[in-house]
């Protein structure tokens, strides 16, 4: 088939030098695929190279504490997909002896693992004739063969899959698969594509149509929501913060952050921070005033956070029960694994508010009243 000898062709010479380019190992690769989901190849390396300073093999990884591995996934986004790989990697060791799966059935079953992921592995790692389908390759396919309308719909996944896997060739399957993907992130990009240099250009019908520029259809995007939350900055004697860690799901699952958050509609910030500090934590709370708002976009929503001084009234329980929380120093915090909204507050009080002094701009001293 004349396509994947043209974009084979065109890759050797054109290819990018990733790190995971260079090596067959599939821990290697796998790691890579889980960290390039939904995010930039540019962001990835440097993080791609310190986790696997920190977690060279799957064993490494399976040993290591959940903390661990988010901090070493710290700002990277998407958390579930580090608590994915960590509980893949225990599943691997403690039930393959370590060694990664070598057929999509088996590959699929690992936490995080889906047939994109699968089929990268699959194919780079281990030579398969297998087809791996992301948003890139979805894209080229889909001008390659003029497919119209939207392409999230169940019918037109199948016939994309379908040609997808017809024109993986035996030889270099994994060659092929990344040239597919360096196509669509570098040429046959959403918008504006560069077909003069596409080495596809004379087999794509969508050019030859003259449409696309309008394939894959576009969806009109859903307005993005916008929160208020009021988060609480609470010291102790030796000027150490109070972090509460979020639960293992959802929503940055197993960061820790500041006490506080998403504020019922038509409430007043402070008065919602009090009642629900004594709500979660069992603190009765005097929020100071404001120290200053935090802006944060997230996938689907955006918030403002409103940083709140508290002063607490009375004994302070013991960390234990449902809500883990614990005080931290500088040193603390950097073994914590915090989000990039933490990580804007914690950035927002230094200098004026730094960790481990008190505040000195007038409101009322935070300090554990016994």
């Amino acid at each position: 088939m004349e396509i994947p000898r043209l974009l084979l062709d065109w890759y050797r010479t054109n290819k990018r030098d990733l790190p995971w380019r260079r090596t067959k190992d599939p821990y290697r690769i796998w790691v890579a695929e889980i960290m390039l989901q939904q995010t930039r190849v540019d962001t990835v390396i440097p993080y791609y190279d310190r986790f696997l300073k920190k977690f060279p093999d799957v064993r490494a990884l399976a040993r290591a504490r959940e903390d661990s591995v988010l901090k070493a996934w710290e700002s990277l986004g998407y958390y579930s997909r580090a608590r994915h790989l960590h509980e893949a990697a225990r599943v691997v060791v403690g039930q393959s002896g370590g060694e990664i799966p070598a057929e999509m059935d088996d590959l699929r079953k690992l936490p995080g693992v889906g047939a994109y992921t699968a089929g990268a592995i699959l194919s780079i790692a281990f030579g398969r004739r297998v087809a791996a389908v992301d948003g890139n390759v979805i894209r080229v396919i889909a001008r390659l063969f003029a497919v119209e309308g939207p392409v999230d719909g169940s019918k037109a996944k199948r016939r994309i899959g379908a040609i997808a896997q017809e024109l993986v060739p035996a030889s270099e399957p994994g060659h092929y698969n990344q040239a597919l993907m360096d196509l669509g992130s570098g040429i046959c990009t959403p918008r504006s594509p560069a077909c003069p240099a596409c080495p596809l250009a004379a087999a794509c019908r969508a050019r030859r149509k003259g449409v696309q520029d309008s394939i894959p259809a576009k969806r009109k995007a859903a307005a993005v929501p916008h929160r208020e939350a009021a988060v609480a900055v609470i010291r102790n004697e030796r000027g150490e913060i109070l972090l509460v860690k979020r639960p293992g799901r959802g929503l940055l699952g197993g960061l820790w952050r500041f006490p506080g958050g998403a504020i019922e509609e038509g409430d007043a910030p402070a008065a919602w921070l009090r009642r629900s500090l004594r709500a979660e934590l069992g603190l009765n709370a005097i929020p100071g005033r404001k120290l200053f708002s935090v802006e944060h976009g997230y996938s689907h929503f955006t918030v403002t956070a409103h940083v709140f001084p508290c002063t607490i009234r009375g004994a302070i329980p013991d960390s234990g029960g449902e809500v883990q929380w614990r005080w931290v120093g500088m040193k603390g915090l950097s073994r914590l694994a915090v989000s990039r909204l933490e990580g804007k507050i914690l950035k927002a009080m230094r200098p004026a508010h730094p960790v481990d002094k008190p505040f000195d701009d007038g409101n009322t001293a935070l300090k554990r009243v016994k």
